[in-house]
């Protein structure tokens, strides 16, 4: 029998585009690596007030290089981002406490469901709402952050024309009540306290009785490092490594 595997958290939110990042790169090691990666939906607006951080996109400079940035990363990694039209205001008025409270609502009646769930978030406020694809029902990405029960009901009944991108995931109607009735329950805890975290997403590794925190979606390869694997780049060769 080999060495237990080690266990690496995931801290993110789906108002932050680099998570996405770290996200699907991590997934896709997790079958690669002797780890047990686990999940944890973080509200980014309560990491960046209690630390006095800023969004990028206040400051002019940045929130232009991060436009481009994603631009370059989404070939880069594969991953189809798009930066949304009204992300800013949205982030600003509305936030994503009700999509952060119902995916910690998921991973506590249906942990199962938890990485398919944030995957279709991030896809529709990140990917199908961001090109317009969605503009026919009048959808926004106000409606997917404030009404996040729309991703389980499209994993039931898949969008008009069908999902070019992902699969439907199946989920069946009788197990919708007990998610959305814990999302509303204010006594969720979105985002436990991570020391000395200043943004998302965060990563922590707990190695040899240590435990690392890294921050971005570029410290893929120092991770590797300090599990002792091999790193292969952001789409390692491996079935479905790509999304």
């Amino acid at each position: 029998m080999g060495p237990l595997p080690r266990t690496v958290e995931l801290f993110y939110d789906v108002l932050s585009p680099y998570s996405w990042l770290g996200f699907e790169i991590l997934c896709r090691y997790q079958n690669i690596w002797n780890i047990n990666l686990q999940l944890r939906p973080s509200l980014i607006t309560g990491i960046m007030k209690d630390s006095g951080n800023k969004p990028p996109g206040l400051l002019p400079r940045k929130g232009l290089y991060m436009a481009n940035d994603l631009k370059l990363l989404r070939h880069h990694l594969q991953i189809p981002i798009h930066f949304p039209k009204d992300f800013l205001s949205v982030m600003l008025e509305k936030g994503s406490l009700s999509a952060m409270r119902f995916l910690t609502a998921v991973n506590l009646e249906h942990p199962e469901m938890l990485e398919k769930a944030s995957r279709e978030l991030w896809m529709r406020v990140w990917s199908r709402v961001s090109v317009g694809l969605w503009e026919s029902s009048g959808r926004t990405l106000d409606d997917f952050l404030t009404f996040p029960r729309h991703v389980f009901r499209v994993m039931i009944l898949p969008p008009p024309g069908g999902s070019t991108v992902l699969p439907v995931t199946p989920l069946s109607p009788h197990r919708l009540p007990a998610v959305f009735s814990s999302s509303q329950n204010e006594d969720i805890t979105e985002p436990q306290s991570i020391l000395a975290a200043f943004g998302l997403p965060i990563t922590v590794a707990h190695v040899d009785g240590q435990t690392h925190m890294l921050f971005g979606s570029d410290r893929m390869e120092l991770l590797a490092h300090l599990l002792g694997e091999k790193w292969m780049g952001p789409i390692p060769p491996a079935v479905n490594a790509r999304l």
